[in-house]
């Protein structure tokens, strides 16, 4: 059997396919998912943030003031 993942964009659509699968008796569990893996799932992610990881231990990195976060 297949497992898959679906990943609403909303809690509206979360909601929608959670009565959906209910109403088809399809069995479903929630996988909480830190940030980081989320982001490595699509490999242009991946590499990016790769590349950011080697940019930052290179030093390559830039110091922005919290004052200035939003300007």
């Amino acid at each position: 059997m297949e497992a898959l993942i679906i990943q609403p964009r909303d809690k509206k659509q979360l909601s929608a396919i959670k009565a959906i699968l209910k109403a088809l008796d399809v069995t479903f569990k929630k996988v909480e998912q830190d940030e980081t893996s989320y982001l490595s799932q699509s490999i242009a992610n991946k590499r990016a943030l790769d590349e950011s990881i080697k940019q930052a231990e290179n030093g390559q990195t830039v110091k922005i003031a919290v004052a200035d976060l939003w300007k």
